[in-house]
């Protein structure tokens, strides 16, 4: 039996509060928040005892802004996963490149997006000269990911990184206990959501979802469900491998990678055609995954260069149309809904919408979204 551990109980409350965060009256959280500090206590004991489990997942398909099945935990499994997130991310983040630009603090799409543009810039040195941008992606990237292999990967890390220095005086293994996190890693990692997962939606919904997106048609062993903070952790640690074999094996400065959509600028198209193949190899004997076929996109990074949800072109970058429709769409749907909705709900969304636009070009958009609120209510 474990000793009482203080900074366990501690830590639990921390991930609490962090997994309340923006999942303000779900129903899974109210039923959690009824009773609290049992709840936490209780959970704080499975964890402690080494018993804790992961539970039900509620499985369900979202369609905005492109199809997916998506698995999402139940609130006290939250809180575990922000635990463990607390515990590890830290680590992580001095393992990953300066270019990869998901769920990372201080980075995201926008700051993937005006990294993409310096690539570009510095590459034809500043537009003087072609250069070319090879683009790739992933097929089916959760749902191949092989969970022994991640699993191999995310130990040898950390043990690699035990004896380094965290802060100054301490190191890693000083400031984790290894052993617990190796236990919450190994839950996590080998939880099957499929298995007792509560089914949200209609049958209809998964019609045309292929196979290679659905978890219930993963291979044995393989998938992280799409939803879980620790499924975007996961991810950039899986893709380590091919980051630091791009950048220090193949020798291409001018690369980045959100998720599993990646690119690489060079001046010569040949060059960009022939990393095809090296990276389709690497990936498939490395990590077990494959280069979508369809997505394989290699042109004039003067003729406008699509990456997240962008069209970026020599000294401007513009709003894709499909994000154009689909924002707007939003704000309709939100502007018809304003008698049910918080006043400041709504304007939070016009000033995030504004803000992210002012970084592109879109002046008549930015109009438009300013013209409504003064539009009639609907």
């Amino acid at each position: 039996m474990n000793k009482p551990d203080d900074k366990l109980l501690e830590d639990i409350f921390r991930a609490y509060y962090d997994a309340r965060r923006n999942k303000r009256n779900s129903k899974s959280q109210l039923r959690f928040e009824l009773n609290l500090e049992e709840n936490l206590i209780e959970l704080y004991n499975e964890i402690n005892q080494r018993n804790y489990q992961v539970g039900r997942s509620i499985c369900f398909i979202t369609f905005v802004p492109v199809k997916r099945e998506v698995f999402a935990a139940d609130f006290r499994d939250r809180v575990v996963h922000h635990l463990l997130y607390n515990y590890i991310s830290p680590l992580f983040e001095r393992t990953f490149i300066e270019d990869c630009y998901s769920c990372r603090k201080g980075k995201g799409t926008l700051y993937g997006i005006e990294r993409c543009e310096h690539h570009i810039k510095s590459c034809s040195d500043n537009y003087r000269h072609n250069c070319y941008v090879l683009k790739l992606d992933i097929r089916g990237y959760f749902m191949h990911i092989n969970r022994k292999k991640l699993y191999e990967i995310v130990m040898v890390s950390l043990n690699l990184y035990a004896c380094r220095v965290a802060v100054p005086g301490k190191r890693w293994k000083d400031l984790l206990n290894y052993e617990l996190v190796g236990f919450l890693i190994k839950e996590v990692i080998f939880n099957d959501p499929t298995q007792g997962c509560e089914m949200r939606g209609k049958k209809e919904d998964w019609n045309g979802l292929p196979h290679s997106k659905s978890m219930f048609y993963s291979e044995e062993g393989c998938g992280l469900p799409i939803g879980n903070l620790t499924s975007q952790l996961f991810s950039n640690i899986y893709l380590t491998k091919l980051d630091n074999y791009v950048k220090r094996i193949l020798k291409e400065k001018h690369y980045g990678r959100y998720v599993d959509d990646f690119y690489i600028v060079h001046t010569d198209k040949q060059h960009l055609t022939a990393l095809i193949p090296q990276i389709r190899h690497f990936l498939q004997e490395e990590l077990g995954l494959e280069l979508h076929p369809d997505k394989i996109c290699l042109q004039c990074a003067g003729n406008g260069m699509p990456f997240l949800g962008t069209v970026l072109k020599p000294y401007r970058i513009y709003m894709k149309n499909n994000s154009k429709k689909r924002m707007w769409k939003h704000l309709m749907e939100m502007k018809q809904g304003m008698h049910t909705m918080p006043l400041h709900t709504w304007q939070a969304t016009l000033n995030s919408y504004q803000g992210y636009m002012t970084h592109l070009k879109c002046f008549r958009l930015m109009n438009r979204i300013k013209n409504i609120k003064n539009m009639p209510m609907m």
